[in-house]
């Protein structure tokens, strides 16, 4: 496999924690990034730093044409793509009452389509007798309905099959595998208090954290049998249906 990564949305929280990990372990990096060109060369530069090798590449992946020459830049910049990571994605709230045509566009060119496209490019170019692999982050929800952020829910429902349809039609060139964490890291609409009260509420009591995500990845990487697979780090809580009144 060659040993360069193309990150998504690398330039902050876990994508940029999958980026400093495989740095670590020996992987160049190609940092991708949309908007946060600073934090992305601060990737850059603490891979740099500790002896690795990145570039910073830019691009909006509901661009069609950026989307589709990012792994051809990745390739240009550090050699053949080895590593897909679809990190990236869009997290707003809608429900099936209120989403739209644009919300719908936001979350399905952004998490389903632009993952797509990064996986055939990557197809395109792994050189011959080599193998590939892509590894996509979903969400635990996948298993189970959700009663909001329907276009979101959506987008990553249609990733998970897409996976399967993936490590099917690129094998034996591509593995396709998936990780589906829960509640994560604290954003625009939960605080660590949110955050704490959902891991509470699941089998286990917890939930994951960015370097349970890079063992998980390790492991897909180190186990070249497995294909067309999701890894739910959600604490068990995809086994049973949402309490009444949640709304992911």
């Amino acid at each position: 496999m060659p040993r360069v990564a193309l990150v998504t949305g690398a330039a902050k929280r876990v994508g940029r924690a999958l980026a400093l990990n495989l740095a670590r372990d020996g992987w160049d990096i190609a940092v991708h990034y949309g908007a946060s060109r600073t934090e992305a060369e601060q990737t850059a530069a603490e891979i740099a730093a500790a002896g690795g090798r990145a570039v910073t590449l830019q691009a909006d992946l509901m661009d069609a044409g950026a989307c589709a020459a990012l792994v051809d830049h990745a390739a240009s910049a550090l050699g053949p793509v080895g590593l897909l990571v679809n990190n990236a994605a869009v997290f707003e709230y809608d429900t099936a009452r209120t989403a739209t045509r644009e919300s719908w566009d936001r979350h399905i060119e952004t998490n389903l389509r632009a993952p797509f496209v990064l996986a055939q490019g990557l197809q395109r170019q792994v050189p011959a007798g080599r193998q590939a692999m892509v590894v996509n982050l979903l969400d635990g929800y996948v298993l189970q309905p959700a009663a909001g952020f329907a276009s979101y829910h959506l987008s990553k429902v249609g990733l998970y099959s897409l996976t399967q349809s993936m490590a099917l039609q690129f094998a034996p060139d591509v593995r396709v595998n998936a990780v589906g964490p829960g509640a994560l890291l604290p954003d625009h609409y939960r605080d660590q208090a949110a955050i704490d009260a959902a891991h509470r509420d699941t089998p286990l009591k917890r939930g994951t954290d960015p370097d349970e995500i890079y063992r998980t990845l390790r492991f897909f990487l180190d186990a070249p049998s497995v294909t067309g697979q999701m890894v739910a780090l959600d604490g068990g809580r995809h086994l049973g249906p949402s309490r009444q009144g949640d709304e992911l």
